[in-house]
């Protein structure tokens, strides 16, 4: 079920299927969201819990039991109930089944809250720990945009602009495990606030970028200046990234965590650059989307 919020400013749609956001538009009704073609890749914008990337063969250990957990978690493949709607703002809610359990083996409420708010659209996440053991997880959202906005563009017409000058390169990620080696990193800035769109950048896959002095992104075409900017502040790690083919998408990807890498374990609750829960404490994290 699709709930569409906004204002004279604009409007985003969520649907309870993974709260996943399914389109967001100006006021003149500009398409900004990648609309899903599976040609390319049939996702818009799933939200990533309780993992982000990949786990080593797809498993995970926890207690000495293993579990199966695909790329990017559980959340994005469940339907959420829908909590709350206004007209600015709607929230969805995901509780921890025996069906979640068997893949991900916590108790847990996650809530996913959206306001549209002159041209702003923002994305919350909150976690809670309902169970009685500690509760390893990471949050993140995948958000892709069109790229090119109009049909006189091209991809290589616009530019990711960093709200910082960085120095910065990016760990590989080995195209049979997707794991992802932290000692094996390509230099993708220097001293830059400016890339370029190119699809070359994402022969390998996603760009990781773990330590970023920013925290904004804009993707914005030179021609028309028309894009959306990223903050997400609080969120270590962003992902930038767009499919094989020459995809007309560009994804923002604010993560809290991100795949295994070849030196760690499996066990989920050793795995580095996870948050931890105690039984009955919560976290809340977000990210904002605006329109240009």
């Amino acid at each position: 079920m699709k709930t569409v919020i906004g204002d004279r400013t604009g409007s985003a749609a969520v649907d309870t299927a993974g709260a996943q956001l399914v389109s967001l538009k100006n006021a003149e009704g500009r398409e900004y969201l990648w609309q899903g073609d599976p040609k390319y890749w049939a996702g818009q914008a799933p939200i990533l819990f309780p993992i982000i990337g990949s786990l080593r063969n797809n498993r995970a250990e926890v207690q000495g039991k293993s579990y199966e957990m695909l790329r990017h978690g559980i959340a994005r493949h469940m339907e959420f109930e829908r909590t709350a709607a206004s007209n600015a703002a709607v929230s969805f809610l995901l509780k921890s089944t025996p069906e979640t359990k068997e893949r991900y083996p916590f108790d847990f409420e996650f809530t996913v809250a959206y306001r549209f708010e002159n041209r702003m659209l923002s994305v919350g996440f909150t976690v809670k720990n309902t169970g009685s053991a500690e509760m390893p997880f990471a949050v993140g959202g995948h958000p892709a945009f069109n790229c090119p906005l109009e049909k006189d563009e091209r991809f290589e017409d616009y530019d990711v602009i960093f709200a910082k000058k960085e120095t910065a390169s990016c760990p590989q990620q080995n195209p049979e495990t997707r794991l992802l080696d932290f000692s094996d990193r390509v230099p993708v800035l220097q001293d830059q606030d400016v890339l370029p769109m190119d699809h070359k950048l994402f022969a390998n896959d996603v760009l990781v970028f773990d330590r970023l002095h920013s925290d904004a992104v804009t993707l914005k075409s030179r021609k028309t200046g028309h894009g959306v900017r990223l903050g997400f502040a609080h969120f270590p790690f962003l992902g930038i990234w767009s499919a094989e083919g020459g995809a007309p998408f560009v994804a923002l990807e604010p993560w809290t965590g991100c795949s295994t890498a070849p030196d760690e374990g499996d066990d989920l609750l050793q795995k580095r650059n996870m948050m931890h829960l105690n039984p009955g404490d919560s976290r809340s994290i977000g990210f904002t989307v605006t329109i240009l």
